[in-house]
């Protein structure tokens, strides 16, 4: 059994992640601040660290030979766009010290998870965008400083596997999504955000949700259990520059809210309102995923979208029984 780490594992994607390598048959270590909200993790050894100082790191990167870096300070476009010094921080300390942690501690191959906030904002300012290629993350300008962060800490992982021969591999999400993820308090995205809305909407009778801005930024979303796969496949790849991992399909957010509230079965007005959008438009390009992996994520956003909800809306249910207010109004990003 090859022993690996798995960072942020009490997160939503280090959770399904988790689950994903043990049923592959591996060893797995999760570690995190805390354990998952919604489920207990599969892991072998699950320890409570924090990666943010160097003496857990060393011991989170003891005795494996793969690692899976998912651990950040990060959420929504609500929590990213207004806690920049605080992402800076905590993210560039569990960076720099996990990767030279596992390289003094013999680790075979270190997999880091960035995002596509490292590409440039000039190339997301229209919502009908072209699909963004891996080569567009320069001349950098990322979003906010999770971006710069994130395309940072791969020039890290790149210099790492060229001066100490340390096997690195890069991937870089595209707003991946699924049940078992944070769904409200304010880090959550906007998939989960609206399965929220339109659950709680349809609970209380009402005929209208609150989106931020005027629903007409576009995005691409990806399902958690392609993602999971899409990890797996390239730490087992030869490929060792920054990879797209996401759907190609581009919607808007207005075009994802009716999609949900059709899950649903209801029909429900949006109410426009001023908050943080993000880029206008943001679209994976995915020839270099297909040619890399001979594969591409399988599961289509209405499935992702129904399994999602279906998960989302039983929370909502059972927060609710627990309290004899609504919900709608809990802070949460629209």
């Amino acid at each position: 059994m090859v022993p690996v780490l798995v960072t942020g594992a009490g997160g939503f994607i280090g959770n399904h992640l988790v689950s994903f390598l043990r049923a592959k048959g591996y060893w797995v270590r999760g570690v995190d601040l805390k354990p998952p909200e919604f489920s207990t993790s599969d892991a072998h050894a699950f320890e409570l660290l924090d990666l943010r100082k160097w003496e857990d790191c060393l011991r989170a990167t003891a005795g494996i030979d793969e690692v899976y870096a998912l651990a950040a300070d990060m959420g929504g476009m609500g929590f990213i766009s207004c806690n920049h010094a605080q992402i800076l921080h905590n993210n560039s300390f569990i960076n720099l010290h996990s990767i030279e942690a596992a390289r003094q501690n013999g680790v075979k191959r270190y997999l880091y998870t960035s995002s596509a906030c490292v590409y440039p904002d000039y190339r997301q300012t229209e919502t009908n965008c072209a699909p963004l290629k891996e080569e567009y993350a320069y001349p950098a300008a990322p979003q906010d400083a999770y971006g710069w962060e994130k395309l940072v800490t791969e020039r890290l992982c790149i210099h790492y596997r060229h001066d100490y021969g340390l096997q690195t591999r890069i991937v870089r999400f595209h707003n991946i999504f699924g049940p078992l993820g944070t769904w409200q308090g304010g880090r959550e995205k906007a998939p989960a955000a609206l399965c929220r809305k339109i659950a709680a909407a349809q609970l209380e009778g009402l005929k209208e949700i609150e989106i931020w801005g005027d629903g007409e930024q576009t995005r691409s979303f990806c399902y958690i259990d392609d993602c999971v796969t899409g990890l797996h496949k390239l730490m087992r790849s030869d490929y060792c520059e920054p990879l797209n991992l996401g759907q190609d399909r581009m919607v808007s957010i207005n075009q994802l809210a009716d999609m949900i509230a059709n899950i649903a079965g209801v029909r429900l007005n949006k109410k426009h309102i001023p908050g943080p959008q993000g880029v206008r438009g943001r679209n994976s390009d995915n020839a270099r995923l297909k040619e890399v992996l001979q594969w591409e994520p399988q599961v289509s956003l209405e499935e992702g979208l129904k399994r999602t909800y279906a998960w989302i809306a039983q929370q909502v249910r059972e927060l609710a029984s627990e309290f004899s207010f609504g919900i709608v109004s809990f802070p949460a990003q629209p």
